[in-house]
């Protein structure tokens, strides 16, 4: 199941699936809930909360900076590249980020209209998009695992929209509501789109994928985002709505520009994740991960946005986590039995003494 993206150290490339994993599971738990907050606590300008999603990109310049100099320092070369990112991956990340920020303004509208339970629900079928995109762009084979996964996620959300009606929050109309819903639906199909669309990018590269060119990719899909985001801002005059805005959240306007900080940094952490366990396994993994950690936000917002948690929302949950482990089961079977395949081919080859 995993992509055929080169690494040069199979431990390391297996060290990256993991580190990226977790990154991209805890932001995904906390991203959802620091976006509601601003909406929540009086919040109402949709395009800076879309901004926020990928404005925090500039911190990925440190990084950079830091991996450029260990670079140069091993290689003991004058003439070693600032970005090792090719042409094709650049116009990738271009269409990539130009389509992450229609993503973003799906999701923010969304969120701003749902609650965040009932947006998490929505989200998760991001998977059934994702593994649709995998199948046609990618060429993605699927297992039993795997498909068991995806079901069982998706039945778990379709358990969940039985009762999201119940949700609508205090004086949202039907309309609004019923928009948002359509929001977050769209939201999840184009970033299906997205999550495949990278990963084909980065299997037609013929370098070694290494860490610095994930953050390149992921930096310039981010900018390219937010510029377009940037641009809504301009259009519905949103930076000049700012200080108006923060006077009107309830936490004061010192917590206001916290929580607009917090948003970026935590959703920057996000897409390093994703893009990370994207290139270095594949996208419907990545997938799996967001849709399982949806999940677990919706008992987190529970506690904290006193959310209604009835009995289909906890039985949804039950087979979020059932088709997480199902496909990691699967993805353990599969490289135990590639290892035995290539240990006998070995055997077979080897001369004779």
């Amino acid at each position: 199941m995993e992509s055929q993206t080169a690494i040069a150290n199979p431990t390391m490339k297996k060290i990256l699936i993991l580190v990226n994993s977790v990154i991209l599971f805890t932001s995904t738990c906390a991203g959802p809930l620091t976006t509601r907050l601003y909406f929540v606590r009086g919040g109402s300008r949709i395009w800076l909360s879309c901004t926020s999603i990928t404005g925090g990109f500039p911190l990925t310049i440190f990084l950079l900076v830091i991996a450029y100099f260990h670079r140069k320092k091993s290689n003991g070369l004058d003439n070693t590249k600032i970005f090792l990112m090719t042409r094709k991956l650049f116009i990738a990340s271009v269409i990539s980020g130009l389509v992450t920020g229609m993503v973003n303004y799906f999701y923010s509208y969304g969120s701003a209209k749902l609650p965040v339970s009932t947006s998490c629900l929505l989200s998760s079928t991001q998977l059934v998009f994702t593994a649709i995109f995998a199948f046609i762009i990618v060429k993605q084979k699927f297992t039993s695992y795997s498909i068991n996964a995806v079901v069982l996620l998706t039945i778990g959300a379709g358990i969940l929209a039985l009762g999201a009606n119940s949700d609508r929050p205090r004086g949202e109309s039907s309309k609004t509501y019923i928009a948002g819903f359509i929001m977050i639906l769209l939201a999840a199909l184009f970033y299906g789109f997205v999550l495949a669309f990278n990963e084909v990018s980065f299997r037609k590269t013929k370098k070694a994928i290494a860490f610095t060119l994930v953050l390149e990719f992921q930096m310039m899909m981010c900018f390219f985002a937010t510029a377009f985001c940037v641009v809504g801002m301009l259009i519905s005059k949103d930076f000049q709505a700012i200080p108006r805005d923060a006077k009107q959240f309830e936490l004061g306007e010192d917590k206001y520009y916290m929580v607009i900080v917090l948003n970026a940094l935590i959703w920057q952490i996000y897409f390093v994740g994703a893009v990370g366990v994207t290139c270095y396994s594949s996208a419907l993994l990545s997938g799996i991960l967001i849709a399982a950690s949806l999940s677990v936000t919706e008992v987190i917002a529970v506690i904290f946005f006193h959310e209604k948690f009835g009995g289909e929302k906890g039985f949804s949950l039950a087979l979020s986590l059932w088709g997480f482990v199902s496909y990691f089961y699967g993805a353990t079977k599969q490289n135990k039995k590639r290892k035995n395949i290539n240990t006998e081919v070995e055997v077979t080859q080897s001369p004779p003494i």
